[in-house]
């Protein structure tokens, strides 16, 4: 599902250049539910914008479900997120005027594709809050707020969905139902990629990539996580 050759992402910081990712290749298959560790700034969310087509890489191959996206213009980009890949963020990026219903339709009004009110509405049941869809943000809960974000990505029922840090803004019950709402999904076949800081939170997909200073410095499965592997540290 995802193949990444020699990525590398260099920023210009005025007259310094900054290195964020530093020839990264990792591979992901279809099913599988990944998890991206690492300190803060060592590159996870520059990784996971490059993952999800919301950035280009300096240079390096990456081949998202068979194509070669990494020289697409912004357009042909935009597309490929809109088909392919869902997005669940830490911040929800609900808004705020809107219903939850409204705010799951918004990925399908750009598709010009008919039964939109029903594939919000069968999204947002999916995701346990068929009963909130007339509610607005401020009228749900953090972790229904998540659960809304979640139904927004997979109303378009993408092909990987990426999650960065979903659990940041929520409570250790509202992030125990986002990480089960996650793992349901992943049984039935979703590719998922989590972005984290926490241990906890990592040990529930099956493989954890682990980044340091831009680059992968080593992989584990779920069972060896343990807390100084947020450091970068082996077990």
């Amino acid at each position: 599902m995802i193949r990444m050759d020699g990525i590398q992402k260099t920023y210009r910081v005025g007259d310094v250049e900054v290195q964020a990712v530093r020839g990264i290749s990792l591979h992901i298959k279809k099913g599988e539910f990944v998890a991206i560790m690492g300190p803060s700034g060592c590159g996870k969310s520059t990784l996971m914008n490059l993952m999800g087509c919301l950035d280009t890489p300096t240079s390096g191959s990456y081949l998202l479900d068979g194509q070669e996206v990494a020289g697409l213009d912004d357009d042909a980009l935009s597309t490929i997120r809109n088909r392919k890949i869902g997005f669940v963020f830490q911040s929800f990026n609900l808004l705020p005027r809107a219903t939850a219903l409204e705010n799951v339709e918004l990925p399908l009004i750009y598709r010009d594709e008919g039964g939109i009110k029903a594939k919000a509405a069968a999204a947002l049941a999916s995701v346990g809050l068929a009963d909130r869809a007339h509610h607005k943000p401020t009228e749900l809960s953090g972790g229904q707020q998540q659960r809304v974000a979640a139904a927004r990505a997979l109303v378009t029922d993408p092909a990987i969905l990426m999650a960065d840090e979903p659990t940041g803004n929520l409570d250790t019950k509202a992030s125990e139902e986002i990480m089960a709402l996650l793992k349901d999904l992943h049984r039935q076949a979703r590719t998922i990629v989590l972005v984290t800081h926490e241990p906890d939170v990592a040990r529930h997909a099956e493989r954890i990539i682990h980044l340091k200073d831009g680059q992968v410095v080593w992989e584990s499965r779920s069972e060896d996580v343990h807390v100084g592997a947020v450091m970068g540290e082996r077990p």
